[in-house]
């Protein structure tokens, strides 16, 4: 997790000086997101919560994200990521929310998605979806790699235009 503390800690610096607050919700990299934000001293000045939603009890429990609200999305896609954002700063009250959701592996998923697929989502003042492909089935890699891109698309959609 080491290698992700330089852009935890640049989230961490740019949330303590605009007074803001983030929360997480999180599935194929396993709390590695939270992890790396809270590995930052002074983290109760933004970290406001987090969530592994892993599985489908999950989401409609951690996220109150009925089944019926799943009807025409999957997991592991570019609008479900936007949901879970949504969600999670909603029911947290955060400024920020960051969203992961993909196959880390060493297979693919049940929708088709290979290892090494996932869909990051920020959802704040600027809002933005992107998909990454690893095509590595290396799990433990994919989970950091999720992470870090998580991460730096935050920072990214954290700094001001212009």
């Amino acid at each position: 997790m080491r290698e992700l503390l330089p852009v935890a800690e640049k989230v961490a610096l740019r949330l303590i000086a605009q007074k803001q607050t983030i929360a997480v919700a999180e599935s194929s990299a396993g709390g590695l997101i939270a992890s790396a934000l809270l590995a930052v001293p002074g983290a109760s000045a933004y970290f406001l919560g987090s969530a592994v939603v892993y599985t489908r009890e999950a989401r409609r429990v951690l996220m109150d994200i009925p089944d019926p609200d799943m009807k025409g999305l999957r997991s592991s896609s570019e609008p479900y990521a936007e949901l879970l954002a949504k969600q999670i700063r909603s029911r947290l009250g955060a400024d920020w929310a960051l969203s992961e959701t993909g196959a880390a592996g060493p297979s693919g998923n049940r929708y088709g998605d290979a290892a090494g697929h996932t869909c990051i989502a920020v959802a704040g003042p600027r809002q933005a979806v992107m998909t990454l492909e690893t095509e590595s089935a290396d799990r433990v890699e994919n989970m950091h790699v999720f992470a870090a891109t998580a991460l730096t698309f935050l920072l990214r959609m954290m700094t001001p235009i212009g």
